[in-house]
């Protein structure tokens, strides 16, 4: 187990992450924020659903969802069909619309992260790769216990 100081270091470098991601969103076109992104991209990994498995992957509120969705559906980039399971709900899909942005997010994500890692070798992006996989597998699905009380827990427990 690693020395009570050095989680407390990668607290305050998880903290820290939140820069990070925020210079990432900058890259995005000015008509896709990130929530829109992270729509698209859930599509494309998931393929079809319904909106409540969206907002469950998400893990943010159906109203905040459906928001997201309102405005990747305005620019064409998902539709809403029918669910033949059940006519009261809706499928998402992602358009071909869609999957053209997603290729122009991914070009200008792997642009920024060459732009700014450019000085790294190779064995450290596979590192950094391999050690993110590790600790969000460590985590396992958040969504699952986004509503438990962790504040009672030993580190230990």
């Amino acid at each position: 187990m690693a020395a009570h100081s050095h989680y407390e270091e990668l607290a305050r470098q998880l903290s820290a992450i939140g820069a990070v991601k925020r210079e990432m969103g900058r890259i995005l076109p000015q008509d896709c924020p990130p929530a829109s992104a992270a729509v698209l991209t859930l599509l494309d990994r998931h393929g079809e659903m319904r909106m409540s498995q969206l907002a469950e992957l998400m893990a943010i509120d159906m109203s905040v969802t459906s928001r997201h969705v309102a405005h990747v559906c305005e620019r064409g980039w998902i539709e809403r069909e029918p669910d033949p399971a059940d006519k009261r709900s809706r499928l998402l899909r992602l358009t071909p619309s869609g999957t053209e942005v997603l290729q122009e997010l991914s070009e200008r994500y792997t642009a920024a992260l060459a732009r700014y890692l450019g000085d790294w070798s190779d064995d450290d992006v596979g590192l950094l790769n391999e050690l993110l996989a590790r600790l969000r597998t460590s985590f396992g699905d958040c969504r699952t216990r986004a509503h438990h009380d962790f504040s009672t827990r030993t580190p230990a427990g």
